[in-house]
C-alpha cells in the first residue's frame, strides 16, 4: 500500500471544475463569523462539487488570508455571492425552486437519518451563526429543518462540521439512487 500522489488523485483544474455539472446544491452561509469556518465550507464545497455558496450578513467574503488557510483555493473553484441579508437570499432561494433547509434544532426538526433527497430537486442548505444559530426570522421561510444526532455534552457541531456531514449525507443518498 502507498499513499495517491497529487497526480494518481486526476483532479480536475480550476478551469475543468468551473465548466463541469455540479450537484444542484447551495449552501447559505447566516451570519457566520469565523473565518477559519467560511474557508472549510468552501473547501467542502469544492469536494463535493455543488453549486454555489452564499455569504450573507456578517460572513466575511473572499479574497482573505484567513479564509485561504482552510479553503485552501476552493475559493477560486466555487462560484459564491454575497448578500447583505439572509431573508433576500432565501426569498430568491425560493422563487428559483430550491426546497429550503435549514440545519437548526427545532420542536419540528427532521433527524438527518430520515432525510430523503430526490434527485430531481433542488437543495439550499442554510448554516447558522456558530453562537446563535439560523437566524430565527428565516425559520417561518424554510421547507424544514434538519438536525444530526448528538449523543455528548455538547448541545451541536461546529458549523464547518455540519455543512460537512450534510453534504456527504446528501451526496451519499442521490449518488446511490442514482446508481440504482
Amino acid at each position: 500500500m502507498k499513499k495517491l500522489s497529487l497526480e494518481d488523485l486526476n483532479r480536475a483544474s480550476k478551469e475543468e471544475f468551473k465548466r463541469i455539472e455540479k450537484f444542484p446544491v447551495v449552501l447559505l452561509l447566516d451570519d457566520i463569523r469565523s473565518m477559519s469556518n467560511v474557508g472549510s465550507i468552501f473547501r467542502t464545497a469544492d469536494c463535493f462539487k455543488i453549486e454555489k455558496i452564499l455569504l450573507c450578513g456578517i460572513c466575511p467574503c473572499p479574497p482573505h488570508r484567513e479564509i485561504e488557510k482552510t479553503a485552501i483555493g476552493a475559493t477560486e473553484s466555487v462560484n459564491w455571492e454575497y448578500y447583505e441579508s439572509s431573508d433576500k437570499a432565501v426569498l430568491e432561494l425560493k422563487n428559483n425552486g430550491y426546497k429550503l433547509i435549514a440545519l437548526e434544532q427545532t420542536t419540528a426538526s427532521l433527524d438527518l437519518i430520515d432525510f430523503s433527497p430526490e434527485i430531481s430537486e433542488k437543495f439550499a442548505f442554510i448554516l447558522g451563526n456558530e453562537v446563535m444559530g439560523v437566524n430565527e426570522k428565516l425559520l417561518p421561510l424554510v421547507d424544514y429543518c434538519i438536525e444530526i444526532r448528538q449523543f455528548g455534552t455538547k448541545h451541536s457541531f461546529n458549523v464547518a462540521i455540519t455543512g460537512a456531514i450534510v453534504l456527504w449525507d446528501y451526496y451519499s443518498k442521490i449518488t446511490g439512487k442514482l446508481l440504482k
